[in-house]
């Protein structure tokens, strides 16, 4: 069971890196540099394992739920700050 999740959170990231990749071939809208897809690829796979782990260490059903949905805001928290700048930190190039 926990190597098929882990499994799982790979095919995830996979998929997920897919689309931008996939819509870069249609569209001149969609241009991601190689760095682009390795940043975006550690964030995924750094919340995936991140929330693995919670999931095999912590037994309490509440605390699990309530530590992967902080990951994963820490995870949008990121990614937008790194997509548009909303807080002005240097990550989003300002």
């Amino acid at each position: 069971m926990k190597n098929k999740r882990l499994i799982g959170i790979i095919a995830a990231i996979t998929l997920l890196l897919l689309i931008p990749f996939l819509a870069m071939q249609f569209s001149t809208e969609v241009n991601w540099s190689a760095s682009d897809f390795m940043i975006v690829g550690f964030l995924l796979l750094a919340t995936g394992l991140s929330c693995e782990l919670v999931l095999r260490k912590i037994k309490n059903k509440k605390q699990r739920i309530g530590l992967c949905l902080m990951i994963i805001a820490g995870l949008l928290l990121v990614w937008v700050e790194m997509a548009v700048g909303v807080f002005g930190t240097p990550l989003a190039g300002s």
